[in-house]
């Protein structure tokens, strides 16, 4: 308080200027691995950080939080993103699908099941983000050859090094190998 006057701004009361200084935010109405949700976030709010931090969804990992690494990958429309650089606001009727929305019950996605049969994870950070990049390698039509899924899946960064037996598996579940 400077010369009788309240910091602040200028006639709103504590509710208003509480109001005033929060961050701008929206509902959206996405459906997240079949289940249809309505949440209200802050307009910042990645995808990556709403199925986290509001859904509880936490098999989508936070890797580098600049889309460089693809521990994050979700399918989005039947598309390949990076949830991390994702506007969750920009999603409204949105069909989102995550790792924990590939199995159907205790049967496995075919390429969840190629990745166990290939042993192609060491550590697991990636394998979510990997597999769904597989899948939606598998979707796009880009397993012509080894080459081909390498190049298309060059986006998923395994630190372990396990890209011969990723490439198996998604090559393995393509093409019923």
């Amino acid at each position: 308080m400077a010369g009788g006057l309240v910091a602040g701004p200028f006639g709103l009361g504590a509710e208003e200027a509480a109001a005033a200084d929060a961050p701008p935010s929206g509902r959206v109405s996405l459906t997240v691995n079949g289940k249809r949700h309505t949440v209200t976030v802050d307009n910042r709010t990645s995808l990556l950080d709403l199925l986290r931090e509001h859904l509880d969804l936490t098999g989508s990992k936070k890797g580098c939080n600049a889309g460089a690494c693809g521990a994050c990958t979700v399918l989005v429309d039947g598309r390949r993103v990076n949830s991390c650089l994702t506007l969750a606001i920009r999603l409204e009727g949105a069909e989102v699908t995550t790792i924990e929305g590939l199995a159907d019950g205790d049967e496995l996605h075919p390429l969840q099941q190629a990745f166990i049969e290939q042993d192609a994870f060491q550590c697991g950070y990636c394998t979510p983000g990997q597999i769904m990049s597989g899948v939606g390698c598998i979707q796009e039509g880009h397993t012509g050859s080894k080459d081909e899924i390498g190049e298309w899946m060059s986006g998923n960064i395994c630190r372990c090094g396990c890209y011969v037996k990723i490439v198996r598996a998604v090559e393995q579940t393509a093409h019923g190998k």
